[in-house]
């Protein structure tokens, strides 16, 4: 193997590859067991994270993908989910509303109660009597949408069709994810609150993971005696002339709500919702548990696995002595291939995370990783490794030129 090490060439000419990267690539099986216990250490707290960031990402999937460019919030709030009372009083929306470059405001109502399927009749029939049906009971959330094209409640991601569905009188949308713990399928009739409902279609992309939810026009909210006419309203979604101004109209409602309410664009609300998300205990907990123990995992088995294979190769280390290569110049090369074993974990851990997240979202389940959360996770891997590799390299003083004599 050639080397571009201080003091060793080959024909007098600096070679095209590191020795620790040759070595990496000639005996990688030597070294197969760190790389995988790195990709492993990294899949362990990418899968937590990525889990968690789909789950939040579900929660707030409908204000993502609106056609707001601004949300209004109470001053006292955070977040839109856990940050605080997100409602404002209803004498303020004038103010929202008269902004010069303000084009549609609506508020996000939600509301929730009892959902029952309804059974049909022959198979209530053919059911063993006193044993299991299929009869399901569920507290759900009901999210609401102006039924025209276009609006700003509605996702950009409903069809027009869709739209003009949810038109129709107690005609709602279940996410397929719900369609099993609800008990019901496209065209099924169901009871909400005792009022009968249509499940009228079904949508994919918004995973319900804690409470099933159905979504359901503004008109069809008031016919179920649910619609919100309090003195205080949910948070506003507003949209704007020019959304590239989103920052500056922010900025300007916030002047002139004197602290009475907060304006926030649809990106800044959303890096809230995710920091709120990670200082949840239960979540905090378990992420740092997963770290703790990919490191631990990880230094141990990559510390082990590069001091065997140092020791195997120890009387390749000591030729290198012999030919006057110096101590500093060997720790280097050990220190390069544990950076080599890093990069390649890493590489591998990326593979892992990618084929988990697809079997996940073919179970509902969708994940989502932001790039600064990936990117120290990938520093993490490679600390680990280099770390790893500092603590091997007390094997090295067993490179002795004279042990090559025996």
């Amino acid at each position: 193997m050639l080397s571009s090490i201080p003091g060793v060439s080959s024909g007098g000419l600096q070679a095209p590859m590191s020795l620790a990267l040759a070595t990496l690539i000639y005996e990688w099986r030597r070294y197969m067991a760190a790389v995988v216990a790195l990709a492993f250490s990294g899949l362990l707290v990418l899968a937590f994270v990525g889990m968690f960031m789909g789950i939040g990402k579900g929660f707030t999937a409908q204000i993502d993908r609106s056609r707001a460019d601004i949300m209004v919030l109470g001053p006292g709030a955070t977040a839109l989910f856990n940050g605080g009372p997100s409602g404002l009083p209803r004498r303020l929306m004038p103010v929202v509303i008269g902004h010069p470059e303000v084009v549609e405001v609506a508020t996000m109502d939600s509301s929730g109660g009892r959902f029952q399927n309804i059974i049909p009749p022959e198979e209530q029939l053919n059911a063993p009597p006193g044993g299991p049906t299929n009869r399901k009971m569920e507290f759900v959330q009901v999210r609401v949408i102006d039924a025209a094209p276009g609006r700003v409640t509605v996702p950009t991601d409903y069809s027009d069709e869709l739209v003009e569905t949810l038109r129709q009188p107690y005609a709602v949308a279940v996410d397929e994810t719900a369609l099993g713990r609800l008990g019901v399928k496209l065209g099924d009739k169901a009871i909400y609150n005792g009022k009968t409902i249509t499940i009228a279609a079904v949508t994919t992309g918004y995973p319900n993971m804690m409470n099933a939810t159905i979504v359901m026009s503004r008109d069809s909210l008031g016919m179920l005696g649910e619609a919100d006419s309090g003195p205080r309203v949910s948070p506003l979604m507003v949209k704007i002339a020019d959304p590239a101004r989103a920052e500056i109209v922010a900025a300007q409602l916030n002047k002139l709500g004197d602290g009475k309410f907060r304006a926030w664009t649809r990106q800044e609300l959303a890096d809230a919702n995710e920091s709120a998300l990670f200082k949840e205990q239960f979540i905090s907990v378990i992420l740092i548990f997963a770290v703790i123990m990919g490191a631990v995992i990880g230094i141990a088995i990559t510390w082990q696995t590069l001091r065997g294979a140092i020791m195997a190769n120890i009387k390749e280390f000591a030729s290198l002595r012999a030919l006057g290569v110096s101590m500093g110049s060997l720790r280097v090369i050990v220190m390069e291939l544990s950076f080599w074993v890093g990069v390649v974990g890493i590489c591998m851990s990326g593979v892992l995370t990618w084929a988990v997240s697809g079997l996940a979202s073919l179970g509902g389940l969708p994940m989502a990783f932001p790039l600064p959360i990936v990117t120290a996770i990938a520093l993490f891997l490679l600390l680990i490794a280099m770390l790893s590799g500092l603590l091997s390299l007390g094997v090295l003083k067993n490179s002795q030129p004279a042990d090559l004599l025996r």
